[in-house]
């Protein structure tokens, strides 16, 4: 019987890809009849795609640390908790100083994890991988553009003020330098990708280039991380997760998927039911809405979540 690993990355490519393409293609509609969202409407968007890309960074647990010996995976989980809630509580002490920390680690986060996602496909299908510097040409702009040039568009001011206004002035007065120089990279890196050949990580970076020109900035990121980045991670969950690993070698792409989405499941309900303790028992830090304290909560096991990964990525960047 063969293998469906193959069949699940190209899968989750195509979805990911058109599920970007399919927004651009509305909010241009949109524009042109134009109708725009209220900021209400944008911010229950971004929700609803939030709470679609929790699940995949909930089960680290269950790839990065054996469940043997008992000790070791209990200081391993100990470990991980208190990373995270020293993160919260900067986050939310610290809102500009936390949150540009955030963006960085989670722009290279999301950049270098998407290219390890082509490169695993790559294994499963035994195809070399790409050389090292065309990750990287790739992996930069990929990361760094659905995340600043969101951040740093004007239409954000008024996203920032109803989720915090401390987070308004988050680049200070290098916004415009940040998002020229953004928009200059990844322009050049879909260039030097076309000559190299290297045209699904060119395809790429011209859709997330376009998704974040035409959407509006808070609905463009959330897109992103909902139905892009937390898609291409959940494929590359299968070949980690035992129960998925057999099932996709019997062939069954959806069920194999399944199991790497259904562990993580319960983390949505935590995340709103922690958000919502935050901010009954905790009102100066937490006082600006749900979304606000969804993202510290979000941002806060983000961090070691990233370390935890951290390592399957550069192994797949590798050749």
């Amino acid at each position: 019987m063969k293998d469906a690993l193959p069949a699940i990355f190209s899968l989750i490519e195509r979805f990911s890809r058109w599920a970007a393409i399919a927004v651009i293609l509305l909010f241009a509609l949109l524009h042109i009849v134009g109708i725009d969202l209220t900021m209400s409407a944008q911010i229950t968007i971004a929700l609803i795609a939030l709470l679609i890309g929790i699940p995949h960074g909930a089960i680290d647990h269950l790839i990065s640390m054996p469940s043997k010996p008992r000790s070791r995976f209990v200081i391993y989980i100990i470990a991980y908790i208190g990373i995270a809630v020293l993160a919260g509580w900067a986050i939310a002490t610290w809102n500009l100083n936390g949150f540009r920390v955030v963006v960085v680690m989670s722009a290279l986060h999301f950049g270098y994890g998407d290219a390890a996602f082509r490169n695993e496909w790559k294994t499963a299908s035994a195809v070399e991988k790409s050389p090292w510097f065309v990750e990287s040409i790739y992996a930069l702009p990929a990361g760094f553009t659905p995340l600043v040039l969101p951040l740093t568009d004007s239409r954000t001011r008024s996203a920032l003020h109803r989720i915090n206004p401390a987070l308004i002035n988050w680049a200070g007065t290098h916004g415009h330098l940040l998002r020229t120089t953004t928009v200059a990279v990844t322009i050049a890196s879909i260039f030097i990708l076309l000559v190299l050949r290297a045209l699904p990580f060119a395809l790429d970076l011209a859709v997330l280039l376009a998704l974040v020109v035409v959407t509006p900035p808070l609905v463009a990121f959330a897109i992103y991380f909902g139905l892009w980045h937390a898609a291409r991670h959940t494929a590359r969950l299968v070949p980690k997760l035992e129960n998925s690993r057999v099932l996709a070698a019997k062939g069954s792409v959806f069920l194999a998927l399944r199991g790497a989405i259904t562990p993580g499941l319960y983390a949505i309900v935590g995340t709103f039911a922690i958000s919502a303790a935050l901010m009954f028992f905790d009102g100066s830090h937490f006082s600006s809405g749900l979304l606000w304290t969804a993202l510290v909560v979000i941002w806060a096991l983000t961090v070691p979540h990233m370390i935890s990964t951290s390592r399957f990525d550069l192994r797949a960047i590798r050749r």
